[in-house]
């Protein structure tokens, strides 16, 4: 039985993620930052599958919070064998008015954040000559977009890592993958209008817009046995929206 460590858990695409790996029989650790009342949610719902399951606070943007995290994890589920790189913030407006703490912020959350739990993971996996990494990255890390500069930047540099280090700890027997969504109705898209909404439909060639669950199932594939020949891919989980 796998341990699977998914930051970033509490909701949305990694409570998706979470539960996915739970029904197969995964122990699961479930990081979040501040939604600790939904993370205990779905602690209970994760129980109820039988399976061992931890939540535990830390900002992934901290290292010593991250090293901290990972050692809990050892303590009460064993070495990480899976980790999910799914924590991440967004910003929307032009590059000219961010302040700077407002970049430093995105980008060691998005990406400084990626690198801490793949530096911390990687101690394990090596040693052991197994063990798989998916990041979450974007459509945006791959095209760009308009008035997410930041965001754009951060995921590009997450699938960078994800390329890099593919090559990097390949010969030791461990994976690096990146699952790349497109426009998923999560709470990001809280501050979108139904006009909004229907405008990106249009411009998906599916015609509809992801949901959470559809990431999950490309996470739990490419974490599993069904993807042992894959490593530095980016999979793109878009509707088609960008090709």
């Amino acid at each position: 039985m796998s341990t699977v460590l998914i930051t970033g858990a509490s909701r949305g695409i990694g409570a998706q993620c979470a539960l996915r790996f739970a029904r197969e029989g995964c122990d699961v650790a479930i990081n979040y930052h501040h939604s600790e009342e939904s993370a205990m949610a779905l602690v209970k719902e994760i129980e109820a599958l039988g399976v061992r399951v931890c939540a535990l606070q830390a900002d992934v943007a901290d290292s010593m919070q991250v090293r901290k995290m990972f050692d809990t994890v050892r303590a009460q589920l064993g070495a990480v064998d899976v980790l999910v790189n799914n924590a991440g913030i967004a910003h929307v407006g032009l590059l000219t008015d961010m302040t700077d703490h407002e970049w430093r912020r995105l980008i060691d959350t998005d990406l400084s954040g990626a690198f801490y739990c793949c530096r911390e993971a990687l101690l394990d996996m090596i040693r052991a000559h197994s063990g798989v990494i998916v990041n979450i990255a974007s459509m945006w890390g791959e095209a760009g977009a308009s008035c997410e500069a930041a965001y754009s930047a951060a995921k590009a540099g997450v699938i960078g890592l994800t390329k890099a280090l593919a090559k990097e700890v390949g010969p030791s027997g461990v994976r690096v993958n990146a699952v790349s969504p497109g426009v998923v109705m999560t709470d990001m898209m809280a501050s979108f209008s139904e006009e909004d909404v229907a405008a990106l439909k249009d411009e998906t060639p599916l015609m509809q817009l992801g949901a959470p669950e559809d990431i999950a199932d490309a996470v739990l594939f490419l974490a599993s046995e069904k993807a042992r020949f894959i490593t530095g891919q980016v999979l793109s989980v878009n509707g088609g929206m960008v090709i």
